[in-house]
């Protein structure tokens, strides 16, 4: 029986095994939650060794545990594939709008709904089938293998980078798969080649020393609210462009031919309006919607509190306002950089009546793949033979902190993003799926690819 045969017998058994991992709330952002983060790493692990990796081990950081696993009979002279994923998965709630409890597996149209069916649980889980696949029966591989699966990746990988950093040796490969981005449309598979970084940080405006009555104060004192407002509203100009001096002064344009290529297998419009529910877009001028998801930068608002929000009416001015931003950087851009760039304009533009601050939370930089390596030949032909059609290449808009990490910790290591998701999969939302069939698509994609790689 071939690892392909073997992964059709047992797809059954596969889709079990991941709805039991599912089922673990592994939240990295909630630290009621330490337990259960230290439950799906140690349910990663066995079911690691169950399949045949000759060394596994739960490893510490200053945060959530990392599994690490390892085959390593195809012998020195072989090529060493390190696989990247992650177990921790963003908060879930059925009252966010979910149809069923996000921790309770669900089979329905074709999908599995579940919060980190798709992002990363998934696709990981995709690749852990895959490398049994290629061990069962006691066959050897022609490819050693290697697995790094994080609990931090939600919050940014905050310790990853350390880890990375300090165990080079351990981590030493020849290509590096991340199977944690989706695709289009299920009948086309497609590799993401590009990431955006991330800058994120908090604008706080503090007026008044505590909230003040609008009839007494109202007309005298500047509110924070509408003062937090108008910082927000004065980044970007009417076109989309954003106003911070030097912002795009690193950034690097897209070639002719690299801007024809991705129009080619770029969404159209109503596939954008399709997954988004939006009437209509808005963004920079005199580029495409495609090339401001995955080619130019961003400066969005992900939240404000001020004041009184809750039923009925409080006539209040506002002792403070907060918001939260987050800028997606591009190639050439410095997150740090930027972040100083965009701090020194907001408190530029803060009036005199309150007091402004902006504080970094965290960054990331952005990563680019080698188009033209002989790991994205093989990731090629591996599409062409576990889908049944060749893939496209797309630049992502998301951001994976720990791409820029592998490619300066270890050597510019070459990456693959095999992704096995659809991005209408409602990543980070309720009611997150994850479409079966592309999981076992996923399974066979990662087998050939591991095939492919050895030749």
């Amino acid at each position: 029986m071939t690892a392909l045969q073997y992964a059709d017998v047992q797809r059954g058994a596969f889709l079990d095994q991941l709805k039991d991992l599912v089922r673990i709330p592994s939240i990295s952002t909630d630290p009621t939650r330490t337990g259960d983060m230290l439950r799906a790493a140690e349910w990663l692990a066995a079911d690691m060794r169950r399949i045949g990796l000759s060394r596994v081990e739960i490893m510490p950081t200053a945060g959530h545990p990392v599994v690490y696993g390892e085959w390593l009979g195809a012998g020195a002279n072989a090529p060493t594939v390190l696989i990247y994923g992650h177990y921790d998965v963003q908060p879930a709630v059925l009252a966010d709008g979910w149809h069923s409890e996000p921790f309770d597996p669900v089979e329905r149209d074709g999908k599995l709904y579940a919060r980190g069916s798709s992002d990363d649980k998934g696709q990981v889980f995709a690749q852990v089938k895959a490398v049994e696949s290629l061990l069962t029966e006691g066959r050897k591989p022609a490819v050693n293998l290697k697995f790094l699966i994080e609990g931090e990746e939600e919050i940014g990988s905050p310790n990853l980078g350390a880890f990375v950093a300090q165990h080079r040796d351990l981590l030493k490969a020849d290509v590096c798969v991340v199977s944690d981005t989706g695709m289009k449309d299920m009948n086309q598979p497609s590799i993401c080649y590009a990431t955006r970084g991330l800058m994120y940080f908090e604008l706080e405006v503090v007026g008044p020393s505590q909230d003040l009555h609008s009839g007494g104060f109202g007309g005298i004192v500047h509110n924070p609210a509408q003062v937090i407002a108008e910082m927000i509203a004065a980044l970007h100009a009417p076109d989309g462009r954003i106003t911070v001096p030097g912002f795009y002064d690193a950034v690097a344009e897209l070639s002719a031919t690299e801007r024809e290529t991705l129009r080619h297998s770029a969404p159209t419009e109503a596939d954008w309006k399709a997954v988004s529910g939006v009437s209509g877009f808005w963004g920079e001028a005199g580029y495409e919607l495609h090339e401001r998801v995955g080619a130019r930068p961003t400066l969005e608002v992900n939240g404000i509190v001020s004041g009184f929000y809750g039923a009925g009416s409080k006539t209040v001015l506002p002792a403070k306002a907060l918001a939260k931003l987050s800028c997606r950087l591009v190639p050439n851009q410095e997150p740090r950089a930027i972040f100083e760039q965009v701090k020194a304009y907001l408190l530029s533009i803060a009036p005199p009546t309150v007091h402004a601050e902006v504080r970094l939370i965290a960054e990331a930089y952005p990563a680019v793949m080698d188009l033209h390596s002989s790991a994205m030949q093989a990731a090629t032909v591996a599409y062409e033979r576990g889908w049944g059609r060749k893939p496209i290449f797309e630049r992502g808009g998301g951001t994976l902190p720990i791409l820029a990490d592998f490619q300066r910790q270890l050597n510019n290591l070459p990456i693959i993003l095999m992704g096995f998701g659809l991005s209408s999969d409602g990543a980070h939302g309720p009611n997150e799926s994850y479409t079966i069939e592309m999981f076992h698509k996923g399974i066979a994609t990662a087998i050939c690819f591991y095939e492919e790689l050895a030749k």
